[in-house]
């Protein structure tokens, strides 16, 4: 597994990491998730207080790892009130979290405010801010220019590639680290290539050859995945070893990813 500088933060993380919406959203045990997770070279975790039961989840399946993994998670709520009490609550359920992040970009005033006293009390170590719409780039790109995030996190994969004309460049130009998000949801699944094409790309699965394409481009810091399949964890982690893609592999999967 490739590991990437989280931007000018001293944090390096996989170029796979593990998102826990949906999956993680649960009473069940998810201790083999990680653990198999972790025994495939991931060991960064995303969650949010918007994913329901999942930071509380994914606390549980770490005790006794903590200290191997990496937690990301979001303050997400337009209360200033409520944003300090999801910042305890997290706190308590991780020690410190290691990736902060001001979620959908909700009263950024208040809440980006708040991780930048923790990250300075030494509770957090990198914090940013995420959107899922593209309709927000505009709003996210303004924040960034501020100098006052770390990271960002975006959606981005071949069918969706606006970040890649309106945010990954003014990353790279700000030195920010970039999670990318739901890098397989929206119907990319869907596409079916031949077993010969997929031989091609040096990758045994469509899902591979996705998360392949987006890790191959150099700006992005970590692709995250969620799944509660074992087999698919240590899938999607095979796509976070070298070699990447080069351009005219890029273009196959995108071509692939058009044609439907």
């Amino acid at each position: 597994m490739e590991r990437r500088r989280l931007g000018q933060s001293a944090l390096t993380v996989p170029v796979i990491g593990m998102g826990t919406w949906r999956s993680f959203d649960t009473d069940e045990d998810r201790r083999p998730v990680v653990e198999a997770a972790i025994e495939s070279g991931i060991d960064l975790f995303d969650s949010s207080p918007m994913y329901g039961k999942a930071e509380a989840t994914l606390a549980c399946a770490l005790i006794g790892v903590r200290d191997q993994v990496q937690v990301a998670t979001k303050i997400w709520t337009s209360s200033a009130a409520e944003g300090r009490a999801q910042a305890d609550r997290a706190l308590r359920l991780f020690s410190h979290v290691d990736v902060y992040q001001v979620h959908n970009l909700v009263n950024v005033p208040a809440q980006l405010a708040l991780l930048e006293r923790l990250k300075a009390e030494g509770k957090v170590r990198v914090v940013g801010a995420t959107h899922y719409q593209e309709s927000a780039f505009a709003e996210m790109a303004a924040l960034m220019k501020t100098r006052r995030l770390d990271m960002i996190q975006i959606p981005y994969n071949p069918q969706r590639r606006t970040a890649e004309r309106e945010l990954l460049p003014l990353a790279e130009e700000l030195g920010l680290g970039v999670f990318v998000m739901s890098p397989l949801q929206q119907g990319i699944l869907d596409r079916r290539p031949p077993a010969v094409e997929l031989a091609a790309l040096g990758v045994e699965t469509w899902a591979q050859a996705v998360l392949k394409w987006i890790a191959s481009d150099p700006r992005v810091s970590a692709v995250l995945t969620a799944t509660q399949d074992l087999a698919h964890v240590r899938e999607n982690a095979l796509a976070g070893n070298p070699p990447f893609f080069t351009p005219e592999q890029r273009a196959a999967v995108t071509r692939i990813a058009e044609r439907g």
